[in-house]
């Protein structure tokens, strides 16, 4: 008895250590593939992005607090318009429809032209423009953080238009790209322009940290930074030195930046400092 006893154990003991070898195997080949994904795909974006540049771009702030054309009417929140040869993208819509249709009629822009939408992050003043636009243009794409809340894309949906849930870096269009989603508590996406020139940034309100989406961008693409612009959101004027540090050519910033920020960028990037605010033009050839 007591021998069969121990041939029972002997069995049962080398099944359960047969058992924990193929578990381990098997989580240790899920991990390994979930690494070698990532590292095709970080590799895929580099040398995808690199590949591909674009010539004579056009960005209007088409929405702003701060005031740079007293032609365009202010309000607080952002928006841009990113023309390029065959695509006219809205970057945000700013908080009211009104203002921002105005503000599209001063420039020149029809909505028609239009034919893609991003929206950075769900606060309205940068979403609470879209509806009033969609009114006019419903022929369009909305790229938006796959977080936002499912109601707020039925009513997108419900205009007629596409919604694209954006989760990691993505192509948009030729040559441009968004970041995906960072940051934790509030997730915003950034709009990537790959120029001839380096690489355009545009930020809504880099609630992510303006500083950690740089370094995320140079870190996914590889690529010299030719403008930030856009939302810094209130940084402490010490992330100036990190923007050199990091190699950032020019930077344009307005919306939620605040004045202290802003002069100390103008203090430190001189004639590399862009005045920015609503119907500011930049063109880069």
């Amino acid at each position: 008895m007591k021998i069969t006893f121990m041939i029972v154990f002997i069995v049962i003991f080398v099944i359960i250590l047969i058992l924990l070898a193929l578990i381990y195997k098997f989580i240790f080949n899920i991990n390994t593939m979930k690494e070698n994904k990532e590292n095709i795909t970080k590799d895929l974006e580099k040398n995808f992005l690199s590949n591909i540049t674009i010539s004579n771009i056009t960005i209007i702030d088409v929405y702003d607090n701060v005031e740079f054309n007293p032609k365009f009417k202010t309000g607080f929140g952002f928006a841009c318009v990113v023309k390029l040869k065959n695509n006219t993208i809205l970057f945000d819509t700013g908080s009211d429809s009104k203002i921002l249709l105005t503000n599209l009629e001063i420039a020149g822009i029809k909505p028609e032209e239009i034919g893609i939408i991003v929206l950075s992050h769900i606060h309205g003043d940068h979403t609470g423009g879209l509806l009033g636009f969609l009114r006019r243009n419903s022929n369009v794409k909305v790229y938006v953080p796959v977080s936002f809340p499912s109601s707020f894309k039925k009513e997108i949906k419900a205009t007629g238009a596409k919604v694209v849930n954006v989760t990691n870096f993505m192509k948009i269009t030729e040559g441009i790209y968004s970041t995906g989603e960072l940051g934790t508590w509030i997730k915003e996406q950034s709009l990537v322009i790959n120029s001839d020139k380096g690489l355009i940034i545009i930020t809504g309100c880099a609630h992510p940290g303006i500083v950690n989406i740089v370094k995320k961008v140079k870190e996914l693409t590889n690529k010299n930074i030719y403008i930030v612009m856009g939302g810094f959101h209130h940084p402490p004027i010490e992330i100036v030195k990190e923007f050199k540090k990091l190699d950032v050519k020019k930077v344009a910033p307005s919306h939620c930046t605040g004045d202290e920020a802003i002069n100390a960028f103008k203090k430190e990037y001189q004639e590399d400092f862009i005045k920015s605010g609503v119907g500011k033009i930049i063109v880069i050839k």
